[in-house]
């Protein structure tokens, strides 16, 4: 049996490049899986939520729904992104602000208020874990890419921290930082246009890694892990 056999995810992103994928793939290890995403037409079923995670509440809002869902919840897997290109002197107020709201302060307020339903979770036993994604840019901040690198090292920072905190409770956390992926995201910035790329890591292959570290217990997985 499957160590996710029965347990409830939320994944937050869930019809994005990867977190659609991702979904699909703990399902089919035999997780309960709540999806939540902001654009409706591209979400839809019984344990499917609309989530603005930019509005206030918004974060809160999802995590209630899902933790009333199933009574319970054992995994938060936070897959929203959204990137902007172009030099600094030309980013808006605009991008800046929504590149830090889903980049970093959704998926921080996600984690926070998923944490007594976690907490929870490892009373009874079960094994809850939080995956986040700061990507390859934590790693290596990139020219043209310098609010979005900021934004996803301020993730990391976060995670790095929180995970000494939270181990005490049985809660594991699981920051996962691929380098570029042909999800798509690039084709839709909220601002500039995204140079030419080499081609990217294969979405499928970074979704089924990135399950198998759930279910090895993996804490961590650099660029180098995929």
């Amino acid at each position: 049996m499957s160590k996710l056999e029965g347990a409830v995810v939320l994944v937050v992103g869930a019809s994005g490049g990867l977190g659609s994928r991702i979904a699909t793939q703990l399902e089919a290890a035999g997780a309960r899986v709540i999806r939540a995403a902001r654009n409706p037409e591209t979400l839809s079923g019984p344990n499917a939520f609309l989530a603005d995670l930019t509005a206030a509440g918004g974060p809160a809002a999802i995590v209630n729904s899902a933790g009333n869902a199933h009574g319970q919840l054992d995994g938060v897997v936070v897959a929203a992104g959204s990137v902007a290109f172009g030099p600094v002197a030309n980013v808006t107020d605009a991008a800046i602000t929504e590149l830090f709201e889903i980049n970093a302060l959704a998926p921080i307020r996600i984690i926070r208020e998923s944490l007594p339903l976690l907490a929870a979770s490892a009373a009874s036993g079960r094994q809850p874990f939080i995956v986040t994604f700061s990507g390859v840019v934590a790693e290596t901040p990139t020219a043209g890419l310098a609010v979005y690198s900021a934004a996803k090292a301020a993730l990391a920072g976060f995670m790095k921290a929180a995970t000494r905190e939270l181990r005490r409770d049985g809660i594991r956390m699981l920051d996962v930082r691929p380098g570029h992926t042909e999800t798509g995201l690039s084709t839709r910035p909220i601002e500039g246009s995204a140079p030419a790329f080499p081609a990217g890591l294969d979405p499928d292959a970074v979704a089924t890694r990135i399950v198998k570290a759930i279910l090895d217990g993996e804490k961590d997985l650099p660029s180098t892990a995929f």
